[in-house]
This record gives C-alpha cells, structure tokens and sequence, in this order.
C-alpha cells in the first residue's frame, strides 16, 4: 500500500494546486462578475460540455479504457498496446468531433433541455447562453482527449501529469476573467472563449509526456478492432453507472432555471467547494486504484484485490467525514471571503452557504462511489453499477418532488438548497448499493474494527466542530469585515480546525502508518 499511497499523495498535492487555483478563479468571478442572468446563461453554456469532462476523464471512458489498456500492457506486446491506442484516438476523435459540431449546430434546442426556465424568465437570456455554448462545445473535444491521454500515462505509473493539467485551465480562465473580459461587449463571452482556449492547452501539454513512452497516438480506425469493441462496450454502460451525481447535479441545473435569477450561480459556488475535496480525496484515490485493482483481476490476486479496496475505504472516511463537518461549520465564513466583495453581497452569501451545507453532506458517499466503482470496473462488469447509477438517478428525482416541490410552493428561503439535499440523498443511495453489491460479490472481506474506526472519526470531528464554532466570529463580523481581514480569519478557522482533527484522532489512536497497511 505504501507505492498506492505515495502515489495518491503525488495526486493529491497536483489536484491541491490545480483546486486552490479554482478557488482563486470563483473567487475573480465573484469579483468581477454579477450573479445574475448573464453569468447563470455562461454557467450553463459550460455546463453542458463540462458534462462530458466528468464522464471521460473521471467516469466512463476512463474506468472502460484503463482495465483493457492495463490487460494489453501485461499480457501483450508494445505494437498491440500501440495499435489499441491508435484505433481508440481514431473512433473517439471522430466520434467527438461529431457531437461537438452537432452541440455547435444545435446550441439554442439544447439550452432549452438543460434549462427550460430560461424561456419564461424576463430576467434570462436564452440566446446569449445559445451563443456561449457555440464557442464552448468543442470543449467537448478537446478535454476528452486530453482524458484519453491521461488514461495512457495513468496506465504507465505517471499520476503526476494528468494531476497537474487542469491548472492549465484555471491560469486560462483566470486570465480570460481579469484582461480578456473587458474587451468584450458582453464580459462573460471572454470565460467562454477561456474554456475553449483551456482545452487545447490542456490536451498539448501531455504529448510530450506521451512521446517519452512512445505512445502518441495515430487516428486510425478499423471496424472490428477486438480491444475498441470491449471497451465501446464496456463504455455504454458505465456512462450511467459512474456519472450518476453528475447526471443528477445537471438534472438539478435544469430545475434550477425556473427558479430564482442566481440559483444556477449559488448552486455553482457551493458545487465548487464540494467539489475541491472530492477531486482531492475521491478523484485521486479513485484514479490511484483503478490501475492496481485492474492488475490484480488480471492476476487473479482476490486478496489483495479486497484488501486495496479496505485500504480506499479507510483512507476516504477518515478524510472525508471531517471534511463534511468543516464545510458546514464553515459555509458562511468561506462564502463570505468569496463572495461578499461590493459586487455580489450578503444575499448570495446566504443563499449559497445554504446550498453548501445541504450539497456537504453527501460528500462521504460522492467520495465512496469514487473508491467503489473502480472495484466493479476494474473486472468489466459494467451491469451493476450501471443498474445502481439509474437507481440512484431515480432517487433524485423522488427527492426533488418530494423535497423541492413543497419547499417551493410553501414559499421556504432556499429551494435552490433542496435540489443540493436531493443530490446528496442519491449519493448515499449510490454508494450504499455499491458497496452491497461488491459484499455480495466477495470482493470486499469484513476486516475487524470498523466500527471502532467509524466512532473514532466522528467524535475527533464533532471536537473539530466545536472548536471551530466557538472560535467563529458572528455573521455581522463576517458582513462588514474586509477582504484581506476575512482571508486572514478564515485561514485561522481552517487551521485550527485541521489541529483539533489531528491531535483528536491521534490521542484515540489512529496513526499515519495505519495507512499504509493493506
């Protein structure tokens, strides 16, 4: 375990760069950019093609590709695993291209698909979101790609690259927002042409990476080819099975349009900074297994096959849980550093802070279907998680008509919060099955002192939270403070937060070196 965990650190600490740049970048949109209809249209129109980056480089290209390339790498020569990629880059190049030019074409109809409630708002402005998603769909394309790579140099032991690429995007962004803005007529057509610009970059930074190993690909395509079949097969599926909270986060954007001008941007902020753990924990766990867990199917090595799931599933609680209860704690404080700037005000912050709350508590379960889906993808079995991902999906949807429906109808502040709540509920109900399903598979063995494990966590972080809750200023301190005092204040809170954690799991026991045991 100690190679998976240094190479989950290696992950961690390029997502930690690539995060912490995100964070810089929300933090410009919210200095530069009203929350409003204008920049709700944009984050529509990246929504959209920013779909498919999750499916591809964290779902299902990734988790069909990478258990076949890994089999092609142990059992057969270079010039197969060559011909492999070569025929993958042909079909996926093409197939993309199509479904760019076709979003291109078709911009205005898909932006009454993915929000609906543009067309009845006075305050909306369907045509500009149209317009955007013209220049933002060959994204599609470009990032998906730069997956493909990914998986290549992931498959050969490189985590490091692929980690490290989507800062690309944010450097691009956030030039886009700060210089390229203020040359338009409209400002957030300048984060549209960023998103195009940031996919090229991302995709040609990793070819030199590639050449090294003498992997670049050559578009190539041949009907019939035996490894593209296996994994268009395996593919089909998994786009459900492993997507299931982005489909439901993109159902919820859809509801969203009918709701109050701001909700798409207030779900967007609190989506981020769930997100920022996600990618550092899950992600890279995530992406750090898949290969191993693949190569000890290949080898027939059950063992060791459950004992790195175990390994995943301890190592994402004990980050995620207190991670859960840092984000609620701290919604407020951390929206108001980037929110509450003269151009956005104390609203937002409210609004969104509720969305953060109700999106954070179903982190542990996003994390966990992160670490469990890799243990069915990695042996091909794609009809299980896929059965588990249209479940989770329908659960969503129950949970908004449960949820949503009579929070909007009451007139309750927030419903916006509910779409979160509802999306949180499915994870749970994605990750439970999952694990369920891989117990009833024997994949996963019942090790001694989970729930010790499990209790030991979560009163480390109730201790964290209560410390982080009577040190917190009150609201009105956070409202009429500075920019550079709440910077200060909030790295004191997160700071003494991760201490309270830290010397807390320490003196009931847990160590560092517990993580690396199988």
């Amino acid at each position: 375990m100690s190679r998976l965990f240094r190479s989950g650190m290696v992950i961690s600490i390029m997502t930690l760069m690539s995060r912490v740049l995100g964070l810089v970048r929300d933090a410009v949109y919210a200095n530069y950019f009203v929350m409003g209809s204008a920049m709700d249209a944009f984050l529509v129109a990246f929504r959209i093609p920013n779909l498919m980056r999750r499916l591809s480089a964290e779902g299902a290209f990734s988790l069909a590709f990478i258990p076949v390339l890994t089999e092609y790498k142990e059992k057969k020569s270079k010039e197969e695993l060559k011909d492999l990629i070569d025929h993958v880059a042909g079909l996926m190049g093409l197939i993309l291209f199509i479904v760019s030019l076709i979003a291109v074409i078709a911009s205005p109809l898909l932006m009454m698909v993915f929000a609906p409630g543009f067309e009845a708002k006075p305050d909306a402005e369907p045509e500009l979101a149209a317009y955007l998603l013209k220049i933002t769909a060959p994204y599609m394309l470009f990032i998906s790609l730069a997956a493909f790579f990914s998986s290549i140099l992931n498959a050969f032991g490189n985590f490091a690259v692929p980690a490290f690429t989507p800062v690309l995007l944010n450097v691009v962004m956030i030039s886009a927002a700060i210089w390229w803005a203020p040359a338009f007529e409209e400002p957030v057509e300048a984060l549209a042409w960023g998103v195009f610009i940031g996919g090229i970059v991302q995709a040609g930074f990793q070819l030199p990476f590639l050449q090294r190993l003498g992997l670049v690909p050559h578009f190539s395509l041949k009907k019939g080819h035996e490894g593209v079949k296996r994994i268009m097969k395996l593919m089909g599926p998994a786009l459900l099975g492993s997507s299931a909270a982005q489909l439901n986060i993109t159902i919820n954007t859809m509801i969203a349009s009918t709701l109050t001008a701001g909700s798409i941007s207030w779900l967007y902020f609190s989506d981020r900074f769930v997100e920022f753990p996600l990618a550092l924990i899950g992600v890279a766990i995530g992406t750090v297994i898949l290969p191993k867990l693949s190569g000890d199917h290949a080898n027939a090595e059950g063992k060791a096959f459950s004992g790195t799931l175990d390994w995943a599933m301890r190592l994402s609680l004990l980050v995620s849980i207190p991670a859960t209860v840092g984000l609620i704690v701290l919604a407020v404080p951390i929206l108001a550093t980037v929110i509450d700037n003269g151009v956005n005000g104390w609203r937002d912050v409210e609004m969104a802070s509720l969305s953060l709350m109700t999106y954070a508590l179903g982190l542990p379960a996003f994390i966990m279907v992160k670490v469990l889906a890799p243990g069915f993808y990695s042996r091909q079995d794609t009809r299980t998680p896929v059965r588990i991902g249209l479940i989770a999906i329908v659960a969503n949807i129950v949970c908004n008509i449960a949820i949503v429906l009579p929070w909007y109808k009451l007139g309750f502040i927030g419903p916006h919060a509910g779409l979160a709540l509802s999306t949180a509920i499915s994870g749970f109900v994605n990750a439970t099955l999952l694990f369920i399903g891989l117990r009833k598979q024997g994949m996963i063995a019942a090790t001694a002192g989970w729930p010790l494990y499990l209790m030991k966590i979560v009163i480390a972080s109730l201790c964290m939270a209560a410390v982080v809750w009577y040190v917190n200023p009150a609201d009105s301190w956070w409202q009429d403070s500075g920019v550079f005092g709440k910077i200060a204040a909030l790295g004191g809170l997160v700071l003494s937060a991760m201490l309270t954690y830290l010397l807390a799991i320490l003196a009931m026991g847990i160590r560092p070196r517990q993580l690396l045991r199988v």
